[in-house]
């Protein structure tokens, strides 16, 4: 399922003993390779952009103590957060954003 414009953050869980991902890391896995363009990275994040809205998604695994950081999290950032962190070169970001 793609993004819904009401949605701002997407969190997995891993589940049976932490070695299986739920149905949220699964969608987060399937809209970062099949939806979502790759803009730029970050240490331990990458920043996505949704072409059907140009809302910007920050790809991160926060759960330091485990390993591999644990279970994707996809959250969405303003423009100006965007590219203040990532200083990629695009269009100018706007306010309405």
């Amino acid at each position: 399922m793609k993004l819904r414009s009401t949605e701002t953050e997407l969190i997995g869980k891993w589940v049976n003993r932490n070695v299986q991902a739920d149905a949220t890391c699964e969608r987060i896995e399937w809209l970062k390779t099949s939806c979502l363009e790759k803009i730029a990275a970050s240490n331990w994040a990458i920043l996505f952009r949704d072409p059907e809205d140009g809302r910007y998604w920050e790809l991160t695994y926060p759960r330091t103590e485990m390993q591999g950081g644990g279970p994707p999290s996809l959250t969405a950032v303003s423009a100006e957060k965007a590219y203040a962190k990532y200083r990629f070169t695009g269009p100018a970001p706007s306010n309405n954003s």
